[in-house]
């Protein structure tokens, strides 16, 4: 399915840049522990882009017929980088601690979409 395939990739690059961002331009204006926490932001986001484009490419082959478990895993994991990383990124850079509290929501989120990966996987073979 290429909305998965692009949002994949869109994120993929997404999380590059701010990789890299947060390398350079954000190294000596944020403390170690918000530095951490933006590194964790972006290694969440690039684990999950890579997970949409495999949903994509599964969702672009013949293997499943139904293809709603394997949209709602995409839906669900990209709203899980939206929320778990944008608040870590958030976070990190406004100090402000109750977005902290946003972010396990993405956690849930991205659990019950790696579950309804599974499912689809089950059903599909």
């Amino acid at each position: 399915m290429p909305f998965f395939i692009i949002a994949g990739a869109v994120n993929a690059a997404i999380a590059v840049m701010l990789g890299a961002f947060g390398a350079h331009a954000l190294k000596e204006k944020l403390s170690e522990h918000y530095l951490a926490v933006w590194e964790t932001a972006v290694q969440y986001q690039m684990f999950h882009a890579i997970g949409l484009l495999v949903i994509g490419v599964l969702a672009s082959s013949a293997l499943f017929g139904d293809l709603s478990q394997l949209k709602w895993a995409g839906y669900l994991i990209l709203g899980g980088i939206i929320i778990f990383s944008g608040s870590l990124y958030a976070l990190s850079l406004s100090g402000i601690g109750v977005l902290g509290a946003i972010t396990p929501i993405g956690g849930v989120l991205f659990i019950v979409g790696w579950i309804m990966l599974i499912i689809a996987a089950v059903k599909g073979a």
